[in-house]
């Protein structure tokens, strides 16, 4: 966090800079009103990058257009309805809107767009108080009239008026809350958390691409933990993501935490650990796996007659459940797909620490995990977080030298590109075969050959695979 008198200053620099002083200039020439307003002036408080220039006047989209059209390299209007213009001037992109005075239905979250006349009533109808601010440029001058600074040292989240009327403005709002707290680590204050409880069925009026961009936004934010407490404690999973909130009934036979959210969610954190200290960038795939990896337990949970807990096939009906929950949240397949196979995997290695494994169970391990190697490698990692050290450090151990095999067998054979010892074309010509079913079979049974008993060499692939076929009669 930055003081306010450095935050002032970088705005001040920010301000200086040839095409923003230029806009200013114009605008002020022509008689108009220009700040910059909301991300990137509260970015400046928080010492973050400032990267999207968003800018508010009291000019008309037309008026705008006069105004950026002769200095811009380049300007659309396809926010014209809204108010917004876009431009491009040198290496700067820049959108210019409207001061807007919005109305809402309440019946869905797209408003009568209607155009304000002050500064002040732009920001009044903003989502929080830290994105309530905005620098009045020529002349460099602060206007926070709802206390975005304060709230910006106090790291609150709040709603510049009622929070009941901003969320029903706008129930996506709720969304945005649990997005910041991931982003920027701040809470949310009770006024609006007890707003976002009582209100939280009205997310229904929001569509699932706009849940699920929120959601892709807050799982790749520093604290995406946080941002999930926020969903669950305000009832808004009960709505986008009801197997979070629903792990808290069950208890994680394989750790002494309370039930398996909060196993879930130490294991998020940990795997953002894992994913920093391996040299990767914040990764969508990864996170929701982890997240969502035991989302099959209450549903196959099972008392055993000696009193134990069991979840038996939790990974199977894991994965379907992530599918179906991504799928409905509009996530594209490739996402869907790998965060599904993930799960499906997870449990994998817990075989390996029970018992060694062979080198062709290595390689089915590999196999199997294709360009998802790395992230299972972490998932299953993050996977251990039992309090018991001795317990802790024998998995780690085991992880270690599961890795560490991986690696050796990789110097002797290019494990992620493994093949069978023939391919379809030598097959059909070995068998007198045509194109169809049966080459498939036999391309199977040379690959779990190839898997078991390493590369063969032509002639004793050959052998093998008549061999096998004669067997068939």
């Amino acid at each position: 966090m930055e003081s306010v008198a450095a935050a002032l200053a970088r705005l001040q620099e920010l301000a200086r800079t040839p095409a923003i002083a230029l806009l200013a200039g114009r605008c002020d020439d022509a008689g108009h009103e220009f700040a910059l307003v909301g991300g990137p002036v509260r970015d400046a408080f928080l010492g973050r990058p400032i990267t999207d220039l968003d800018f508010t006047t009291d000019a008309t989209p037309d008026q705008i257009l006069g105004i950026v059209a002769p200095v811009a390299d380049a300007h659309w209007d396809i926010g014209r309805e809204f108010g917004t213009i876009g431009a491009r001037l040198g290496d700067e992109t820049v959108e210019i809107t409207t001061y807007r005075s919005d109305a809402y239905d309440g019946e869905t979250r797209k408003p009568v767009v209607a155009f304000g006349s002050t500064l002040e009533e732009d920001l009044a109808r903003r989502d929080f108080t830290v994105n309530a601010m905005a620098l009045r440029l020529p002349a460099c001058v602060l206007v926070d009239p709802s206390g975005g600074v304060e709230d910006l040292l106090s790291q609150t989240l709040r709603t510049p008026g009622a929070p009941e009327v901003s969320f029903g403005d706008d129930p996506l709002r709720m969304m945005r809350a649990a997005r910041f707290t991931s982003q920027i680590g701040f809470r949310l204050d009770d006024a609006a958390l007890d707003a976002a409880q009582r209100m939280a069925a009205s997310i229904a009026i929001v569509s699932a691409e706009r849940v699920g961009a929120e959601l892709t936004k807050l799982m790749l934010g520093a604290r995406p933990s946080e941002g999930i407490r926020v969903l669950v404690d305000s009832g808004l999973a009960d709505h986008v993501l009801p197997e979070i909130p629903a792990l808290r009934l069950e208890i994680d036979e394989h750790a002494h935490h309370k039930d398996v959210y909060e196993h879930s969610l130490i294991a998020l954190d940990r795997a953002l650990v894992l994913e920093k200290e391996r040299g990767h960038a914040p990764d969508l795939v990864l996170r929701l796996a982890v997240l969502l990896h035991d989302i099959g337990k209450p549903a196959t949970r099972v008392i055993e007659p000696d009193g134990a807990v069991s979840f038996h096939h939790h990974d199977v009906l894991g994965a379907k459940l992530a599918t179906k929950r991504l799928r409905e949240l509009r996530f594209d397949n490739q996402v869907v797909n790998s965060v599904a196979e993930l799960i499906r995997l997870h449990l994998r290695f817990f075989g390996y620490a029970g018992g060694q494994w062979t080198d062709s169970a290595v390689r089915r391990y590999v196999r199997d995990a294709g360009p998802l190697l790395e992230w299972l490698h972490i998932l299953s990692r993050s996977d251990v977080t039992t309090r018991n050290a001795r317990k802790a450090t024998t998995l780690a151990r085991a992880y270690d030298e599961l890795e560490a095999r991986i690696a050796t067998l990789e110097e002797e054979e290019e494990l992620a590109a493994i093949r069978p010892d023939l391919d379809g074309e030598q097959i059909m010509a070995i068998l007198g075969l045509k194109p169809g079913r049966e080459v498939g079979e036999a391309y199977r049974f040379l690959m779990e050959l190839r898997l078991d008993e390493g590369e063969l060499g032509y002639d004793i692939a050959r052998d093998r695979l008549v061999e096998w076929w004669g067997s068939r009669a």
